[in-house]
């Protein structure tokens, strides 16, 4: 299955600044897959070492962290290792943080190996060690877009509309793509599960692995336990999914534990990478980020089909819904939003909210393009009077205009300074 990562690692692959390159992202989103079956095929030999399951292998990263020592070791199991040719892969590196560490010391001694390791959960790893600032580089892995899954699906012409400006796409064909959407809002964008329903066609089947994939999820929890109780972790992840849309307070996330004690939760899962933290902030300029509020946030998950199954979504009556802002109380159209734009931004979200003793205004998300800052709203329909929207943009002059993502086809109405997008366009809304 085609990834869009797949140009960024062959950039770094010919890059003659190259350095060390580790992919992060939460577990099955698709890091050693990308590797293995993609960048691997670009070089001469591949030899993959997994630190979670090699743990024999840790003692020769106990030394001075000299490359060629440790190729001489790794050669030993391995065989050949030929700068130029070979690419080294250090697969689950969170395992054994001495080998981040190392990382530093190739990219100094031997810059001429292609290094490359992947790894969830990296961020408790980096708390063990000293990071090797400026010697490694870093690329974020997402769970499959809504191109990438039509891609998947062999709906190629489909998945180039999706990614074009709907000025020029017919409005049947947009609607179309938007029908499409219907059945990406259930499977989601793991690759596993992209892949059991282009095979099989089978929603209950790709159900099954979602499922599982949240068990392991679970599983993991009991990695942070010396920090965080299992069952805290549990209900805060839980609630969150729950409360996409919402902003949130840490003391009503989960009743059974103190409003410290579910901050920690919150912040594990955040650094585990299976929920998101979007902060409101000022949009008066930029960089969004130096105004962010860290007391005032939502929060949103990993992927929009692991949100349907963690939350018991009913299925067979959310697909009757003629409109996709419908389902589930609007909460999978805001998911799918701001997983599109996370993917496009990488790492970094932002809403606007304003509480004022007289009213309160928010506007879901904001979207950075050609340096001008636009408020984007997820509605239903190109009624209703969008008053926050039209208060940001009447406060905040720098905005140029306001963007509606919705179930129907594009629309300007420029006296309002409001263009209405079908929801497939939320991956184009930004640079």
């Amino acid at each position: 299955m085609k990834r869009m990562a797949e140009k960024q690692v062959l950039e770094w692959k010919d890059s003659k600044r190259r350095k060390p390159l580790i992919i992060r992202g939460a577990r099955q989103v698709g890091k050693t897959w990308l590797v293995e079956n993609f960048l691997a095929e670009q070089f001469d030999s591949f030899v993959k070492i997994d630190l979670e399951k090699r743990r024999d292998i840790h003692t020769y990263f106990d030394g001075d962290l000299d490359p060629k020592t440790i190729l001489n070791y790794l050669e030993l199991e391995v065989g050949r290792i030929t700068p130029g040719k070979t690419l080294l892969f250090f697969d689950e590196i969170q395992a054994c943080p001495r080998a981040i560490m190392a990382l530093r010391y190739f990219y100094e001694c031997m810059p001429e190996l292609h290094v490359v390791a992947a790894g969830s959960l990296l961020e408790f790893a980096f708390g063990e060690i000293s990071i090797p600032v400026g010697r490694i580089q870093y690329l974020h892995m997402h769970p499959m877009t809504f191109y990438e899954y039509l891609l998947a699906m062999g709906k190629e012409q489909m998945a180039q509309y999706a990614i074009k400006s709907p000025v020029d796409i017919a409005e049947e064909i947009q609607k179309k793509i938007l029908s499409e959407l219907r059945s990406y809002f259930f499977i989601g964008g793991m690759p596993e599960c992209v892949k059991t329903y282009r095979d099989s066609g089978s929603m209950v089947e790709t159900f099954a692995v979602q499922s599982e994939i949240l068990d392991s999820y679970r599983d993991d929890f009991s990695k942070y336990k010396p920090r965080v109780d299992t069952t805290c972790l549990n209900a805060v992840f839980l609630n969150t999914a729950k409360s996409i849309g919402e902003q949130l307070k840490y003391t009503r996330l989960n009743d059974g534990h103190s409003g410290q004690m579910n901050q920690r939760a919150f912040d594990l899962l955040v650094k585990a990478r299976v929920i998101h933290k979007i902060p409101a902030c000022d949009p008066s300029g930029l960089p969004l980020g130096a105004t962010a509020n860290p007391k005032k946030f939502k929060a949103v998950m990993l992927d929009i089909g692991l949100l349907q199954r963690l939350c018991q979504v009913p299925v067979e009556l959310e697909l009757k819904q003629e409109n996709l802002l419908a389902m589930y109380r609007g909460k999978l159209a805001e998911q799918f939003v701001a997983q599109e734009m996370l993917a496009k931004s990488s790492s970094e979200l932002f809403y606007w909210a304003r509480n004022a003793r007289s009213s309160s205004a928010e506007v879901d998300y904001l979207a950075v393009r050609q340096g001008d800052i636009y408020p984007v709203e997820v509605k239903s329909g190109a009624t209703g009077s969008l008053k926050s929207l039209h208060l940001m943009l009447k406060e905040y002059q720098n905005c140029p205009q306001g963007l509606v993502l919705y179930s129907g086809t594009y629309k300007e109405l420029p006296e309002q300074k409001l263009t209405f997008m079908p929801l497939y366009c939320a991956a184009t809304i930004s640079d």
